[in-house]
């Protein structure tokens, strides 16, 4: 099961998020749940860098469990903050949309 948790903080928004474990729907290769978390958590890594112009901090483990991590800095410049945000609110929908359509093996927590 992959399991995603979400942080959010009262004055920015998303924080960070964590993904790890693996959904084991299918086949490797094969396995749509997996695919369909991956895309929306690196498209989201990059989005942020390449539209927000934000570098997160980000760390990988394919091995040991399917680790992902993503932490955002905070950000002085509005325009930024705000193309940032909402890039993470797309992935924080996206997510949501994935663990309801396959909850058997994704789950979300989001802390505040």
């Amino acid at each position: 099961m992959i399991k995603v948790t979400i942080k959010l903080s009262a004055q920015t928004g998303v924080e960070q998020f964590e993904m790890i474990g693996h959904a084991d729907s299918g086949p490797y290769g094969q396995d749509i749940v997996c695919a369909a978390a991956s895309v929306l958590a690196i498209n989201t890594i990059n989005s942020v860098e390449q539209i927000a112009d934000v570098k997160p901090e980000t760390r990988m483990d394919e091995d040991n469990g399917g680790l992902l991590t993503a932490k955002f800095p905070k950000v002085s410049n509005r325009d930024q903050l705000l193309q940032m945000q909402a890039i993470l609110k797309s992935f924080v929908i996206g997510m949501q949309d994935v663990a309801r359509n396959y909850s058997q093996f994704i789950k979300i927590n989001i802390q505040n």
